[in-house]
């Protein structure tokens, strides 16, 4: 037992006193790819002037590739002081007995979010709440930081756990 005991004592001394050159630098994180999700808000209004639609930059220290994911919120009020958000696209219902949707439609520089409805919709229906003040939050995240994960991207808290 003793004799064992001595030959693994040797050996561990002999793998903690090995040296040699130190291995090429590993990669920070992802590959130098943020794969953390980034983001934005706005507040816009829509009006005839503007065809019910505004169309936003998306800021340049936002890398945006090809393969990301493009999400946009609707501030829709305050609950007990948290902010509420509903992903778009959102549609809203009228007292008119109509309804129109909030959407979105992007590119790699630029996010159109827009009202539309059906080819008859009378816009004049709509109220200045519906309309004026609008705030949005555009997500980009990295699609395979969706991939790997079990996100709901309709629950906006969810979403922003992964956004810096």
């Amino acid at each position: 037992m003793r004799h064992i005991l001595s030959i693994i004592t040797v050996f561990a001394l002999l793998l903690t006193s090995c040296t040699g050159e130190q291995g090429p630098p590993g990669f920070d994180g992802y590959d130098g790819v943020n794969i953390t999700g980034q983001s934005f808000e706005r507040t816009i209004d829509f009006t005839s002037n503007n065809g019910y639609q505004e169309t936003l930059e998306i800021p340049l220290d936002i890398e945006l590739y090809e393969s990301d994911m493009v999400l946009v919120y609707h501030l829709r009020g305050q609950v007990d002081g948290f902010d509420v958000w509903k992903a778009l696209p959102e549609t809203v219902y009228i007292n008119a007995g109509e309804e129109f949707q909030y959407n979105f439609e992007h590119n790699f520089d630029f996010v159109t979010i827009f009202i539309e409805s059906h080819p008859t919709f009378d816009f004049n229906l709509l109220l200045d709440e519906e309309r004026i003040n609008q705030t949005f939050r555009i997500v980009v995240l990295p699609v395979d930081l969706v991939n790997s994960s079990n996100l709901d991207i309709n629950d906006f808290e969810a979403v922003m756990d992964y956004v810096q």
